[in-house]
């Protein structure tokens, strides 16, 4: 049975979810954090800041999947993790834990496809050396049910786009879990952004000239009209600065950022985050390491930074994005930088998760 007869399959036993996320509060966003005690937990959040959930995590968390129904998300283990965990935001109640195969892990990052039956996972087939994604069917128990291809190597975020196609941000480099600090061929990084159909297919891709070789793109957001935004980790010097956000649409060419010289430089090399802010066509880049984020319109073009200690967080917010930091901020920015929340102790991870429900 060919892969497109097998997912449509799998859509037909489809089981309709019969709670919504207004069971589990109402979240705008979702985001893992590290607790004063030293535990950690995956939250809700309201566009307030208040918190609508608290589900205890056995270590710390990456980033999460948000079903597009039903009040249920999957939460990563950090990259390189083996686990994640499927979890009833409404009951608190842990649904399923998922094992990355024999040989694989995940890269901490997932998304829903086939009108939320199917849950895709990037993992790395660390043998291999070469970017899969994981296909596992909710309506069966979320059992594993197949893969496909990301068509590059060391895939971090994918996200599915209209007609559940998925893009994947293949890093260009490999991890192990047992040496889960070590990057493995950055000599020989090929970064790429694929676009992959449900059934594997490669309907596009595009590379970074050979003088942007080490820059490993990692994370992606999705704006209007096909535009993608994807944000780069540069494995060279940092005070080279170079472009460290990208913008792109099916068929054409990257266009990169025109951030000033000296904003590069001080990103250290590093973006941890990106969100688009599809009202005003801005896009939303952070680096922890260098404490601020910048903003850019949707043809790269620089218009601000926002200075904020240890930030990466971010996710959109209507008009302009939730931010979070290490230091237990929430804020949201658009024309002006209001606090939402700050929680003494509680340290945010490096991804806010939005709600689309």
């Amino acid at each position: 049975m060919r892969r497109r007869s097998f997912l449509t399959a799998l859509m037909a036993g489809a089981v309709a979810p019969r709670l919504s996320w207004a069971d589990a509060g109402s979240p705008a966003i979702l985001g893992a954090a590290r607790e004063a005690d030293g535990t950690y937990a995956l939250f809700g959040l309201t566009a307030q800041g208040a918190d609508t959930f608290r589900i205890p995590l056995p270590a710390r968390g990456h980033a999460a999947a948000a079903h597009p129904t039903a009040p249920e998300a999957v939460a990563f283990a950090r990259s390189p993790g083996t686990f994640a965990l499927v979890l009833n935001c409404a009951t608190g109640k842990v649904m399923a834990r998922l094992h990355a195969p024999q040989g694989r892990h995940f890269y901490g990052h997932g998304t829903f496809i086939a009108d939320g039956d199917i849950l895709c996972t990037s993992e790395n087939d660390y043998q291999a050396g070469q970017g899969r994604i994981g296909l596992w069917s909710r309506s069966q128990g979320w059992r594993r049910v197949g893969e496909i291809p990301t068509h590059g190597t060391g895939p971090h975020e994918i996200r599915r786009m209209p007609g559940d196609v998925l893009v994947a941000a293949n890093g260009g480099y490999r991890n192990h879990p047992d040496s889960p600090g070590i990057k493995l061929g950055v000599a020989e990084m090929r970064p790429n952004l694929a676009y992959v159909s449900a059934d594997g297919d490669l309907l596009d891709k595009v590379e970074l000239d050979e003088s942007l070789r080490r820059n490993s793109i990692r994370h992606i957001a999705l704006g209007r009209d096909g535009l993608v935004a994807f944000g780069m980790q540069w494995q060279g010097d940092p005070a080279e600065g170079v472009p460290l956000m990208g913008l792109h649409r099916r068929g054409g060419p990257a266009v990169l950022d025109r951030m000033p010289i000296h904003e590069a430089v001080a990103m250290a090399g590093y973006v941890g985050s990106v969100a688009f802010d599809a009202a005003r066509r801005q896009v939303a880049i952070s680096s922890p390491r260098g404490g601020r984020v910048q903003i850019f319109d949707d043809t790269g073009g620089h218009l601000r930074t926002i200075l904020r200690e240890d930030v990466c967080g971010l996710a959109p917010a209507g008009r302009g994005f939730f931010v979070s930091d290490g230091l237990g901020g929430l804020t949201r920015a658009d024309d002006r930088i209001t606090p939402l929340a700050k929680r003494g102790g509680r340290a945010w991870d490096h991804h806010l998760v939005p709600v689309t429900a």
